[in-house]
């Protein structure tokens, strides 16, 4: 009965549209689900993701789950998650990704999932990081550890979405470090994030962790900039 009268007073509408949910939805709405731009890059090696660290970074893998497109339906899951304390939008996303996760972790085997780290001071202004959830989903999928702990922020420093491509390097460069060189020694480090857009930040935190000896890296987002 108190669930009713919720419902009644603050009901649940759609994280992608806002319209009203019905009582068999979850987080989304049917419509919203079947709307969903799916990039499909786990069933390609040299896809546009694997592309934005070509000459960079040496990395095993990369694979992003939606495409991004300004004012679309995953823009505005990507700013509830962020703004709106919508955690379970992370969950939502990561369950459904773990299915095509689970296809590649066959060829290439994970064994930690390493979430790109928040600064304290963003974190206490936040409360959370916004891919905490998406993250633990897929390491409890996939079988594998999460560590929070390993790799983190060392400068603060205000969003990256309104700068260029030499800024956000120039900007971002040297602000990630380790904690440990000894944990997860020869392990294959799965980083995943919100958004790939230039790739720089998960470059960053590459280069943090390629301090860790005999480490292999993959990348996983959410979406990534429908360029």
């Amino acid at each position: 009965m108190f669930n009713s009268l919720l419902n009644l007073f603050f009901p649940k509408v759609c994280a992608g549209c806002r319209k009203l949910l019905l009582a068999t939805e979850n987080v989304l709405c049917t419509n919203c689900r079947h709307e969903m731009p799916l990039t499909q890059y786990h069933l390609d090696s040299k896809n546009e993701a694997v592309k934005k660290f070509y000459g960079k970074i040496e990395i095993e893998y990369a694979s992003a789950f939606l495409y991004f497109n300004k004012k679309g339906i995953v823009q505005e899951l990507i700013h509830n998650l962020k703004y709106k304390g919508q955690e379970e939008i992370g969950t939502i996303l990561g369950n459904w990704y773990i299915e095509d996760l689970r296809e590649l972790q066959l060829k290439i085997p994970f064994d930690v999932v390493i979430p790109v780290p928040l600064h304290k001071r963003k974190f206490k202004e936040r409360g959370y990081n916004q891919v905490t959830t998406f993250g633990k989903s897929i390491a409890e999928g996939l079988k594998i550890a999460y560590d929070d702990t390993v790799l983190y922020r060392k400068k603060y420093s205000k969003t990256q979405s309104k700068k260029n491509l030499l800024g956000r390097s120039e900007n971002i460069e040297n602000i990630f470090d380790v904690h440990s060189i000894e944990k997860h020694q020869n392990k294959h480090l799965l980083i995943i994030d919100d958004v790939l857009t230039t790739g720089a930040t998960l470059e960053a935190c590459s280069r943090a962790l390629l301090k860790i000896p005999g480490i292999k890296i993959s990348i996983v987002c959410m979406a990534m900039a429908n360029s």
